[in-house]
């Protein structure tokens, strides 16, 4: 299983922003997806999370309202529409997927992205 995700870089407070991570080697509609990010000198947080389906989704506090998964399984593609960044978004941003059904355990996901940085400014 491979997840190559792609699309971080640099926006000003208050823009928005989306990631895209396309998973290969397993189907992909059999596939709970998730976002994580890890700031400097914090632990790995868990973002969002997205069903199979696509009909049931989780959300961490901090990104409620702001932030949005979605998964289009005819492209075998999870994205993570970030609106109204904030400076503490800044985080390298991975995406995971977990062959299981869940989608909102942050222990559920086993294969994992190469991360791709996000960076926002005041």
């Amino acid at each position: 299983v491979q997840l190559q995700a792609f699309r971080g870089g640099l926006v000003q407070a208050g823009r928005h922003m989306r990631l895209s991570c396309a998973l290969s080697g397993r189907t992909f509609s059999s596939v709970a997806m998730g976002w994580f990010r890890q700031a400097p000198g914090k632990e790995r947080e868990f973002v969002t999370g997205i069903s199979w389906t696509g009909n049931s989704r989780y959300y961490t506090d901090s990104v409620k309202g702001r932030f949005t998964i979605s998964r289009d399984n005819a492209k075998n593609t999870v994205y993570l529409q970030m609106n109204s960044l904030k400076p503490e978004d800044t985080a390298v941003y991975y995406c995971a997927a977990n062959p299981g059904s869940s989608y909102y355990s942050a222990r559920a996901f086993e294969y994992w992205g190469q991360g791709t940085q996000v960076t926002v400014s005041s």
